[in-house]
């Protein structure tokens, strides 16, 4: 536990306010109920909306970095989060037609908003702590994210899906004022006037983060399938969404157990390996379903899934902060986290579409991609790159390929 000491208070206290944001975040989980439901859309108006709003997301995830490395990535934070707010709380208030911009316009926001709180954690935390800063996030926000849909089903029936609007839009905004609390404006990151390098020439000097972020675009389209066809393939041998149910909260409490300590156990392992494993294990996972159609192979694989996102994803998140240049910090984070979010708008219509004219073609090709993706990252770390991108440098510098965590003051 030691290791945790070196995670600044202000993560802790960020971890504090995205797990309040995350566990009131009801819409993402029944956006497409109340569209088909209260709304009264076909449910191929619900999916366009829906679509929609992915793009959105995914957008955001893109550009929210940029934004901060110009402005800063606190006040980055803070206007997204206000503007998402209110644009989310608004939402049942809105006619119908207004959906089709409102809806994209407050996921782009919420992209903005991870992004932005990635970079914001990157900037404040020294290099050699940021895998179990990140690892912290992001368990505040499964945790988040697990419990808080059971009370959104209960306000949807008792009351109104109107409910989870206004509760959604409000833990926005409380994330901002709680942002804008725990993280002083004289501690934030500003932008450095100067010329500076462009992010293009920053990434062909760091041909491993090249080869990291195409990996993680491969996996990001083979793991969203336990979202989309995983359900489908379910339902046609035979399990009912009970089943399902049962395979993500699987998924959740192995998160909330096991990411954390794991982050902790490996921190001085070389990043490279320990992402590049996760992804042959998000591989595998599907390759389990190959055993045969049936409970086991269907728990194997969402344990396996679950033990290579624990692995690949507060890792790979650490390993682009730590090899960004101090200027380029949020577009960094803002390219990885674009590429890892990639799959809400690939993943449904390219594995739907195998699925539909060659159903026992999917897992087999999943297995395979997951594997090629795992290999490419592992053989990553051969790539050589200049000596000066293998030192520890000023803030947001690079980290060296050992692994070993290298300490730098706390800014």
């Amino acid at each position: 536990m030691g290791a945790l000491r070196d995670v600044p208070r202000t993560v802790w206290l960020l971890a504090a306010g995205v797990f309040v944001n995350a566990f009131v975040a009801f819409t993402f989980v029944f956006v497409f109920v109340y569209l088909t439901g209260p709304r009264g859309l076909s449910v191929a108006e619900a999916g366009v909306v829906s679509g929609l709003g992915g793009v959105g997301l995914v957008a955001g995830n893109f550009t929210g970095g940029w934004y901060g490395d110009r402005y800063g990535h606190r006040r980055v934070l803070l206007a997204a989060s206000l503007v998402g707010g209110v644009l989310i709380a608004a939402m049942p208030a809105l006619p119908t037609p207004a959906l089709y911009a409102v809806l994209p316009l407050a996921q782009y926001g919420a992209g903005v908003i991870r992004s932005a709180n990635s970079a914001l954690v990157a900037v404040t935390v020294p290099e050699g702590a940021r895998r179990q800063a990140f690892a912290v996030i992001r368990s505040a926000s499964n945790g988040g994210i697990t419990l808080g849909p059971p009370l959104g089903a209960l306000l949807a029936t008792a009351f109104s899906y109107d409910w989870l609007f206004l509760a959604d839009g409000i833990g926005t905004l409380f994330f901002a004022y709680w942002t804008a609390r725990v993280v002083p404006a004289r501690g934030a990151a500003r932008p450095k006037a100067g010329r500076t390098p462009g992010i293009w020439r920053e990434l062909r000097a760091r041909p491993r983060v090249l080869v990291l972020l195409g990996a993680i675009l491969v996996i990001d389209l083979v793991y969203r399938q336990q979202y989309s066809t995983f359900p489908v393939y379910l339902g046609d041998h035979g399990m009912d969404a009970r089943v399902y149910g049962w395979m993500i909260a699987v998924n959740g409490g192995l998160i909330l157990c096991l990411e954390l300590p794991t982050a902790l156990a490996l921190r001085a392992r070389p990043p490279l390996a320990i992402v590049g494993t996760g992804l042959v294990l998000v591989g595998a996972g599907y390759a389990a379903l190959l055993l045969g159609a049936g409970i086991g192979p269907a728990v194997a694989m969402t344990a396996l899934l679950t033990l290579g996102e624990i692995l690949y994803k507060s890792t790979a998140t650490a390993y682009v902060s730590d090899r960004a240049p101090e200027h380029a910090q949020g577009r960094f984070q803002s390219l990885y986290n674009g590429v890892s979010v990639s799959g809400v708008i690939l993943s449904p219509p390219l594995g739907g579409a195998l699925y539909a004219v060659a159903p026992g073609l999917l897992w087999p090709v999943c297995a395979v991609l997951g594997a090629c993706a795992g290999l490419a990252v592992l053989v990553a770390g051969r790539i050589p790159e200049r000596a000066s991108l293998r030192v520890s440098g000023a803030a947001g510098g690079s980290a060296t390929e050992t692994g070993s965590p290298a300490r730098s003051p706390a800014g």
